[in-house]
Protein backbone atom coordinates (compact mmCIF):
# COMPACT_ATOMS: atom_id res chain seq x y z
CA UNK A 1 0.00 0.00 0.00
CA UNK A 2 2.90 2.05 0.58
CA UNK A 3 4.64 1.51 -2.35
CA UNK A 4 1.51 2.46 -4.63
CA UNK A 5 1.24 5.99 -2.71
CA UNK A 6 4.94 6.38 -3.60
CA UNK A 7 4.35 5.78 -7.05
CA UNK A 8 1.32 7.53 -7.26
CA UNK A 9 2.91 10.52 -5.96
CA UNK A 10 5.87 10.23 -8.10
CA UNK A 11 3.86 9.85 -11.30
CA UNK A 12 1.56 13.25 -10.33
CA UNK A 13 5.40 14.77 -9.90
CA UNK A 14 6.40 13.78 -13.05
CA UNK A 15 3.26 14.49 -14.88
CA UNK A 16 2.46 18.34 -13.66
CA UNK A 17 4.63 20.35 -15.93
CA UNK A 18 3.01 18.41 -18.85
CA UNK A 19 -0.02 19.87 -17.42
CA UNK A 20 1.21 23.55 -17.10
CA UNK A 21 2.24 23.37 -20.75
CA UNK A 22 -1.62 23.04 -22.00
CA UNK A 23 -1.51 26.65 -21.51
CA UNK A 24 1.44 27.77 -23.29
CA UNK A 25 1.19 31.05 -25.79
CA UNK A 26 0.57 29.45 -29.12
CA UNK A 27 2.65 30.71 -32.38
CA UNK A 28 0.94 32.57 -34.78
CA UNK A 29 1.74 33.15 -38.42
CA UNK A 30 3.27 35.54 -38.72
CA UNK A 31 4.15 36.98 -42.12
CA UNK A 32 7.24 38.23 -41.27
CA UNK A 33 9.54 39.08 -38.02
CA UNK A 34 8.42 42.73 -38.00
CA UNK A 35 5.11 41.58 -37.87
CA UNK A 36 5.98 39.65 -34.89
CA UNK A 37 7.80 42.41 -33.18
CA UNK A 38 5.31 44.67 -33.51
CA UNK A 39 2.62 41.81 -32.24
CA UNK A 40 4.70 41.66 -29.14
CA UNK A 41 5.11 45.35 -28.28
CA UNK A 42 1.42 46.13 -28.60
CA UNK A 43 0.42 42.90 -26.61
CA UNK A 44 2.83 43.78 -23.48
CA UNK A 45 1.10 47.35 -24.02
CA UNK A 46 -2.51 45.98 -23.21
CA UNK A 47 -3.50 44.88 -19.93
CA UNK A 48 -4.89 41.44 -19.20
CA UNK A 49 -8.78 41.72 -18.21
CA UNK A 50 -8.87 38.75 -16.17
CA UNK A 51 -5.28 38.51 -14.41
CA UNK A 52 -3.88 40.98 -12.08
CA UNK A 53 -1.50 43.22 -13.32
CA UNK A 54 -0.27 40.74 -16.22
CA UNK A 55 -0.16 41.96 -19.87
CA UNK A 56 -1.22 40.05 -22.67
CA UNK A 57 1.59 38.83 -24.39
CA UNK A 58 2.59 37.07 -20.45
CA UNK A 59 -0.86 35.86 -19.60
CA UNK A 60 -2.18 32.61 -19.98
CA UNK A 61 -5.55 33.25 -19.28
CA UNK A 62 -8.24 31.88 -22.00
CA UNK A 63 -9.62 35.59 -22.84
CA UNK A 64 -6.08 36.61 -22.94
CA UNK A 65 -5.36 33.78 -25.65
CA UNK A 66 -8.50 35.27 -27.33
CA UNK A 67 -7.51 39.04 -27.34
CA UNK A 68 -3.94 37.89 -28.55
CA UNK A 69 -6.17 36.08 -31.54
CA UNK A 70 -7.96 39.26 -31.87
CA UNK A 71 -5.38 41.43 -31.69
CA UNK A 72 -3.37 39.33 -34.68
CA UNK A 73 -6.47 39.41 -36.50
CA UNK A 74 -7.01 42.85 -36.69
CA UNK A 75 -3.09 43.27 -37.37
CA UNK A 76 -3.94 41.10 -40.57
CA UNK A 77 -6.81 43.47 -41.71
CA UNK A 78 -4.21 46.28 -41.46
CA UNK A 79 -5.21 48.31 -39.03
CA UNK A 80 -2.55 50.51 -36.89
CA UNK A 81 -1.46 50.01 -33.43
CA UNK A 82 -3.79 53.20 -32.41
CA UNK A 83 -6.67 51.95 -34.59
CA UNK A 84 -6.45 48.30 -32.52
CA UNK A 85 -6.31 50.24 -28.97
CA UNK A 86 -8.82 52.26 -30.26
CA UNK A 87 -11.08 49.14 -31.02
CA UNK A 88 -9.90 47.93 -27.35
CA UNK A 89 -10.38 50.43 -25.21
CA UNK A 90 -13.96 51.31 -27.09
CA UNK A 91 -14.92 47.20 -26.53
CA UNK A 92 -13.46 46.53 -22.56
CA UNK A 93 -12.60 50.50 -21.68
CA UNK A 94 -9.41 52.56 -20.44
CA UNK A 95 -8.76 49.31 -17.80
CA UNK A 96 -7.09 47.48 -21.03
CA UNK A 97 -4.16 49.99 -21.80
CA UNK A 98 -1.37 49.45 -19.39
CA UNK A 99 -0.76 53.62 -18.87
CA UNK A 100 -4.54 54.95 -19.54
CA UNK A 101 -4.52 58.64 -21.01
CA UNK A 102 -4.73 61.23 -18.48
CA UNK A 103 -8.68 62.04 -18.28
CA UNK A 104 -10.81 62.73 -15.57
CA UNK A 105 -12.51 59.21 -16.16
CA UNK A 106 -9.09 58.15 -14.90
CA UNK A 107 -7.91 60.44 -12.39
CA UNK A 108 -8.81 57.67 -9.94
CA UNK A 109 -6.16 55.31 -11.72
CA UNK A 110 -3.59 57.97 -11.77
CA UNK A 111 -4.03 59.90 -8.08
CA UNK A 112 -5.88 57.04 -6.13
CA UNK A 113 -2.46 55.22 -5.14
CA UNK A 114 -1.03 58.82 -4.27
CA UNK A 115 -3.95 59.74 -2.35
CA UNK A 116 -4.41 56.62 -0.53
CA UNK A 117 -1.13 56.90 1.24
CA UNK A 118 -1.11 60.66 1.21
CA UNK A 119 -4.11 60.07 3.46
CA UNK A 120 -2.35 57.28 5.48
CA UNK A 121 0.32 59.73 6.05
CA UNK A 122 -2.07 62.01 7.50
CA UNK A 123 -3.78 59.05 10.00
CA UNK A 124 -0.31 58.17 10.68
CA UNK A 125 1.02 62.24 12.09
CA UNK A 126 -2.31 62.12 13.86
CA UNK A 127 -2.57 59.14 15.77
CA UNK A 128 1.30 59.91 16.92
CA UNK A 129 0.59 63.21 17.63
CA UNK A 130 -2.81 62.24 19.86
CA UNK A 131 -0.61 59.63 21.87
CA UNK A 132 2.26 61.79 22.43
CA UNK A 133 -0.77 64.38 23.83
CA UNK A 134 -1.95 61.69 25.68
CA UNK A 135 1.38 60.51 27.19
CA UNK A 136 2.35 64.05 28.38
CA UNK A 137 -1.13 64.24 30.04
CA UNK A 138 -0.82 60.96 31.69
CA UNK A 139 2.96 62.07 32.68
CA UNK A 140 1.68 65.55 34.25
CA UNK A 141 -1.40 63.86 35.80
CA UNK A 142 1.11 61.19 37.50
CA UNK A 143 4.07 63.74 39.04
CA UNK A 144 1.25 66.13 40.31
CA UNK A 145 -0.40 65.02 43.71
CA UNK A 146 -4.36 64.90 44.63
CA UNK A 147 -4.63 68.58 45.12
CA UNK A 148 -2.78 69.14 41.55
CA UNK A 149 0.13 70.04 42.67
CA UNK A 150 3.31 68.82 42.07
CA UNK A 151 4.82 66.69 45.05
CA UNK A 152 8.27 68.17 46.94
CA UNK A 153 10.90 67.00 45.90
CA UNK A 154 12.43 65.33 49.10
CA UNK A 155 15.62 64.02 47.62
CA UNK A 156 14.95 60.15 48.75
CA UNK A 157 13.24 58.57 46.16
CA UNK A 158 13.58 55.31 47.80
Amino acid sequence: MKLRLVLLAALLAFAAPTWAVKGAIEPLPFQNHAQEVRFQHLTKQLRCLVCQNENLADSNADLARDLRLEVFQLMQQGKTDAQIKAYLVARYGDFVLYQPPLKPGTWLLWFGPAAILLAGGVVVVIAIRRRRRLADNHQGAATAGPSGEAPENTGDDW
